[in-house]
């Protein structure tokens, strides 16, 4: 009696794991459907091996590594280190090149590279060739500015040295170089300044001279000298010239008469036979 009773105890215990072990597979079966259906919903062509096999015409398809094979999926953008790729068939994601690379244009062409890389005519290297430098995540040859404060304040309203007198004149006012050596900035960046119109006093007051009205007139008196002494030069280029024509003239002339000189007295005198 108890060995049938322990036969029928075992009988059931057997067919109530096997019902929880198919149900559990059916739930398993269920919920890995569940997620493939979900992982295809952006698939025009779907397979639950390899995922995405196409996509629409708006999404790229980006095949990655599951092991040994391949699963595909559709996606708006592509990841970092890739770049879309559009053909008639298919929009695919396609790896660019140089590891380094986070983001590029083309295969062999960076827009974006990971940390610790700079970028420089679309290749990531590790420090900036000779002729440009660091600025953020780039290397630059051209000049770089501060964005805020960067301009220093205007110079003094003038005129040719003079700060009252005239209606208008003019002020400067240079830029600030961003975080380089003055020695480096020498080499690479030149200085940058603006000016702009400015508005003087008509008059200057009274009992006290125009500020650099001295200076002035030294300059005008500087500059009317030079251009004596460039006429002075100038007269004195032309004198030469013409000495150096009137003795080339009579070199010529003198070469005239050796050569009239040099013709023989018998054949002039055979000349002479023959016109009689």
């Amino acid at each position: 009696f108890f060995a049938a009773v322990h036969l029928w105890f075992f009988v059931l215990l057997s067919l109530l794991c096997n019902t929880v072990m198919f149900s559990l597979a059916a739930r398993k079966r269920r919920v890995s459907r569940e997620v493939w259906l979900q992982g295809c919903r952006s698939c025009s062509e779907c397979s639950r091996e390899n995922g995405c096999l196409r996509c629409s015409d708006r999404l790229f398809l980006f095949l990655h590594r599951d092991g040994m094979s391949h699963h595909g999926s559709c996606l708006h953008s592509c990841p970092a280190g890739h770049y879309g790729l559009r053909g008639t068939d298919a929009n695919r994601c396609i790896k660019c090149r140089a590891p380094e690379c986070e983001r590029c244009f083309d295969k062999d062409f960076c827009t974006k590279c990971k940390r610790g890389f700079l970028l420089y005519k679309g290749k990531c290297l590790s420090s900036c060739p000779e002729g440009s430098f660091p600025h953020s995540t780039d290397c630059v040859e051209d000049c770089v500015f501060s964005t805020a404060g960067n301009w220093a304040e205007w110079s003094p309203c003038l005129y040719n040295g003079l700060s009252c007198g005239v209606r208008w004149g003019r002020q400067n006012r240079t830029r600030v170089l961003s975080w380089r050596t003055p020695e480096e900035l020498s080499e690479l960046c030149p200085p940058q300044s603006e000016s702009r119109k400015c508005r003087l006093k008509k008059r200057c007051r009274k009992g006290k001279r125009c500020r650099g009205e001295r200076e002035r007139r030294e300059r005008e008196r500087e500059e009317e000298r030079e251009k004596r002494e460039r006429r002075e030069r100038e007269r004195r280029e032309r004198e030469r010239e013409e000495e150096r024509e009137r003795e080339e003239r009579e070199r010529e002339r003198e070469r005239e008469r050796e050569r009239e000189a040099s013709v023989p007295r018998s054949l002039n005198a055979d000349f002479s036979i023959f016109l009689y």
